[in-house]
């Protein structure tokens, strides 16, 4: 599949659950919280931040808050009907340090040196050229700009998407993307995102751990629910793979492995490589 074939589906896929991202905006804001300000630790009042596949604003607007008014965020994505929540929530929590770009991360072609720092929370395992992604972001930095940024670690690492996968796969095909493809988990391995950023040109690349909360759901049921609101890809395989006439048979058995998971609720953790680096 080329790329561009790549990023229409993606742009689909993420189009098709905009509404349930703004539906949830609080609770996925509250369960990447620790991600969140691990990203903002090294941003500081008056730094200019750029930030890729912002989604429906977050990171972006609690960085906007922080740089403060002699600061600045340029907050990109894909999707314009995301940018567009974005920009109400900026506009509720009066925030108008930030401008929010319509645009493929891997297009953007910001002046060079005029940045601060680089964000970019779970976007550049979707990218057909995710180091040619991060060149432009490198480019884009000032000498000694920082670069943080966020994939998936392993499926065993996150039932939450682990579960209803393993489950799906009980009733249909579920593709298995080539290594390296775009995809939830083409950055899980740590040392294939480290050397991916070396690779762009950053330095003192270093990668963590960081435990985030993605289900605080008593019921699997609803846990589901949230998941085909929100999860992008697992949604599409669901609503394409399993036959209408199955989809209440299929959901229920989710719900019930997914309590089992969670020791009887629909309690489960994620974790997530956070990934730093130099200009």
């Amino acid at each position: 599949m080329d790329n561009t074939t790549v990023k229409a589906n993606q742009a689909t896929t993420w189009r098709t659950v905009a509404p349930g991202w703004m539906r949830h905006e609080e609770r996925m804001r509250k369960y990447t919280a620790p991600l969140t300000q691990r990203m903002m630790s090294g941003i500081e009042r008056g730094h200019k931040v750029l930030d890729i596949a912002t989604g429906v604003g977050d990171p972006a607007i609690s960085i906007a808050e922080k740089v403060g008014p002699s600061g600045s965020v340029l907050a990109t994505d894909l999707v314009a009907e995301m940018l567009a929540f974005a920009r109400e929530k900026a506009a509720e929590r009066g925030v108008k340090n930030i401008e929010f770009h319509h645009v493929d991360g891997e297009e953007l072609d910001p002046p060079a040196s005029s940045f601060d720092a680089v964000t970019m929370r779970f976007g550049l395992m979707f990218m057909p050229d995710p180091e040619g992604c991060l060149k432009k972001a490198r480019k884009a930095l000032k000498p000694g700009g920082s670069i943080a940024l966020a994939t998936w670690a392993a499926p065993p690492r996150n039932p939450w998407a682990a579960v209803p996968m393993a489950t799906l796969g009980r009733h249909v095909d579920v593709p298995k993307p080539p290594p390296g493809a775009p995809g939830l988990f083409a950055f899980a391995d740590s040392g294939r995102l480290e050397s991916t950023i070396k690779s762009a040109g950053f330095s003192d690349v270093r990668v963590e751990e960081v435990e985030v909360t993605m289900s605080d759901f008593d019921k699997g049921a609803d846990f589901w629910t949230f998941m085909m609101d929100v999860a992008g890809p697992i949604a599409v395989l669901f609503s394409t793979k399993v036959p209408p006439e199955k989809r209440a048979a299929v959901a229920a058995e989710i719900a019930r492995e997914v309590e089992a998971a969670g020791g009887g609720k629909a309690h489960l953790k994620g974790v997530a490589l956070f990934a730093s680096g130099r200009a």
